[in-house]
């Protein structure tokens, strides 16, 4: 099999394994935080405003469709109901890793459908970085023009990689890559993990180059581990059960996504917190550590693969639950959530160290 046929082809692998598989893994650190009731709220729940600012663009909720799919014609019908989405509610939407389609052409539709279907919403392109690398600003470009991007995000995916039997294990120029594009960039860089967090040290670092948002990714949620382990499992390669282990092995690598979130929120923003968010509370909770987006992935691809309504009736749940939340916290707007005091237990308080938030 060609490199081109392998990329599009890892793609639906990966589609298919977290729609059929349990592959959630971890602890993202959020049932260790709760938020303070105002048994006196002193605001209206049927008024409760969700709407919220990013990167100098409005947006009606806080709620981020986060990288999925695409770069297989199997992943089109997805991609275009998450568009849907974006568009009916107001809300922003980065689509899955544009390899497959940059290597070919022939697949960009995947992704081009995206724009078509969310022609007013907030879409974020998705490169890898060290296909940034290798291919520079070209690829950069290229990658924005196919959706018509608002913002490119830049993700790193290293242990994935790790795992991967055709994976990328040179992690060497990337920062040097990253600086470059946020140099030329005709629109904003986001860096983005994918599973196992950012630390304070690396968002300094990612502030220094001169992305414009920090998107953890933490652990906690989806593992890409697991699933490259499913993958190892399942093919014929001789590496195959030494890769299965290794995958198990590293199922617990990574920073739960509330002890990222609070480490990255003190260091600048905006951020977008990413990583086990499965529900509107762990929503408000993100929130008040000093999240400015909250992505979610998996709990809307199984729906999204259902129907059209079915995506929809998640996305309107995860808002009810978000504005309860913001009612029993006092808090009328997202402004006032982020000021709301959390407190803070268990294996998180341990790891940060420190109390958070504070009216």
């Amino acid at each position: 099999m060609d490199k081109k046929r392998l990329t599009s082809g890892r793609k639906v692998d990966h589609l298919r394994i977290c729609a059929d598989e349990e592959i959630e893994r971890g602890f993202s650190g959020f049932s260790d935080i709760r938020l303070v009731h105002s048994a006196l709220p002193e605001c209206d729940l049927s008024r409760i405003d969700l709407s919220t600012r990013f990167l100098g663009r409005g947006f009606s909720s806080p709620l981020f469709i986060a990288a999925m799919t695409g770069g297989h014609p199997d992943t089109r019908e997805v991609n275009m109901r998450l568009a849907r989405a974006a568009q009916r509610f107001g809300i922003g939407m980065c689509v899955g890793s544009q390899r497959a389609a940059l290597e070919n052409p022939a697949l960009e539709e995947s992704f081009r459908v995206v724009r078509d279907e969310a022609p007013g919403a907030y879409l974020v392109a998705n490169l890898g970085i060290v296909q940034l690398r290798d291919h520079g600003l070209d690829w950069a470009e290229r990658a924005i023009e196919m959706i018509s991007a608002d913002a490119i995000a830049v993700h790193l995916n290293f242990l994935q990689e790790a795992i991967q039997p055709e994976g990328d294990h040179d992690a060497t120029g990337c920062y040097a890559a990253l600086s470059a594009l946020c140099r030329e960039s005709p629109v904003p860089v986001i860096i983005k993990e994918t599973g196992s967090g950012i630390s304070a040290e690396t968002a300094s670092a990612c502030w220094g180059a001169g992305v414009r948002a920090i998107d953890i990714g933490g652990w906690g949620g989806t593992s890409w581990a697991a699933i490259e382990a499913v993958r190892a499992e399942r093919s014929r390669a001789e590496k195959g059960p030494a890769l299965v282990a290794l995958g198990s092995l590293f199922e617990e690598w990574g920073i739960p996504t509330a002890v990222s979130l609070i480490e990255v929120a003190k260091t600048g923003g905006p951020v977008i917190a990413t990583g086990g968010i499965r529900s509107g509370l762990d929503m408000a909770k993100a929130i008040a550590l000093g999240a400015d987006l909250c992505g979610l992935a998996l709990p809307l691809l199984r729906p999204a693969l259902e129907s059209e309504d079915a995506l929809f009736a998640k996305i309107e749940a995860f808002h009810r639950e978000l504005r309860t939340a913001m009612f029993l916290s006092g808090s009328g707007k997202i402004a006032d959530l982020k000021r709301t005091r959390v407190y803070i237990t268990g294996k998180t308080r341990e790891m940060v160290g420190t109390e958070q938030g504070g009216k």
